[in-house]
């Protein structure tokens, strides 16, 4: 493949697509301070600068319970119909800004009902915010086109429950269904009715798996629960042995045969010690050797990132080219949750020209 050169002008023009991102990591340091006054919960810091610091200097420890430890702070502000409103519609508009033209956002409305609020509430309330968003972000002509994820904290008893108004919303914004959490101990299997409920419905998932433990968690959600997707998966390189001679593991054959998409997300993996660097992060590897990977931010508060700056990162740490980028981004959308002719048109119509553009 020629190589195309990649300014960071450039970068911030590509579309891109996100399909892993959840919404209470991806706050803006400054909403964070003023909601937090609001409701008289005391931060680490009130400067938004070093509230922003803060979080990616806890996460970074190496650790993914710590990492999640960090959410206490976000999830304190969206309590309440008014906190959800704002940071929902803000979600949009900052993808907006960052080029993306599709994404898929995930939380699980379960920690959202402290203030009183039921898990159904919680769901009406973010998908009005996000479609104020959406409408915003078309009128300033920067439309984005954002599905949401439920999830279900697979160390809690409410899985089912999350699943069941993944159903009941699928009509109305819902696209999918993740379990999100701590991943060593709680297996996805504990699980199983609650996807076997979704996929008697039809209704798609994702799982997380292959970030904190290894295959035994990818071959689950696969060939016991039965993911359309994978949530990072990085692990999936214990079944290649030689990365180099690219000799493929029963587990990790069907993973790139089956063109199952398999959401990255690079600095958040340097975070959490699923990875040790970006020059050698697997993304890179798995993409060579024929795997559909797809580039996400995974939460740009928590990381201090955002899709530039994931892009930036590739393109300045392991060699990749726009070429590369359009992969990556055509990926995504091929294995969005949304109907095919949806994705072909995104496609067709707003990605390939976009790229085209840029070489």
């Amino acid at each position: 493949m020629t190589a195309s050169p990649v300014d960071t002008a450039t970068l911030r023009r590509l579309p891109k697509a996100v399909l892993h991102d959840h919404l209470d990591g991806g706050l803006r340091p400054a909403t964070l301070v003023e909601l937090a006054a609001e409701i008289g919960h005391t931060l680490p810091t009130t400067d938004p600068d070093e509230l922003a610091a803060w979080y990616y200097e806890a996460a970074s420890s190496g650790d993914l319970v710590r990492y999640i430890a960090t959410f206490e702070h976000t999830l304190a502000v969206m309590q309440t119909r008014e906190g959800l409103l704002r940071t929902a519609e803000e979600y949009v508009l900052d993808l907006a800004a960052d080029g993306v033209v599709y994404s898929e956002v995930r939380y699980a409305p379960e920690l959202n009902t402290t203030g009183g609020l039921t898990m159904a509430e919680v769901v009406e309330t973010v998908q009005e915010g996000l479609a104020a968003g959406m409408a915003k972000a078309a009128a300033e002509g920067t439309p984005v086109r954002v599905g949401t994820l439920l999830c279900g904290m697979r160390m809690f008893d409410r899985v089912r429950e999350a699943a069941d108004l993944a159903v009941a919303f699928r009509d109305a914004g819902v696209v999918g269904f993740d379990i999100a959490g701590a991943e060593d101990g709680f297996p996805p299997a504990d699980h199983l009715a609650a996807f076997e409920h979704l996929r008697s419905q039809s209704v798609p998932f994702t799982i997380h798996a292959g970030e904190a433990h290894g295959l035994p968690s990818i071959h689950q959600a696969l060939q016991v629960c039965g993911a359309q997707r994978i949530g990072h998966g990085v692990r999936i390189t214990d079944d290649i042995p030689d990365l180099a001679a690219g000799k493929l593991g029963h587990l990790a054959g069907w993973v790139r045969d089956r063109r199952i998409a398999l959401e990255m997300c690079p600095t958040s993996n340097l975070q959490t010690g699923a990875a040790t660097s970006i020059a050698e992060h697997p993304i890179t590897a798995l993409k060579d050797l024929g795997f559909r990977v797809t580039l996400n931010t995974d939460n740009r508060l928590v990381s201090g990132t955002t899709m530039t700056r994931e892009m930036s990162l590739l393109v300045e740490e392991a060699g990749w080219t726009v070429e590369d980028l359009r992969t990556v981004t055509v990926n995504a959308v091929k294995s969005a949750f949304i109907p095919f002719d949806e994705r072909t048109a995104l496609i067709q119509d707003v990605v390939l020209p976009g790229y085209a553009s840029a070489l």
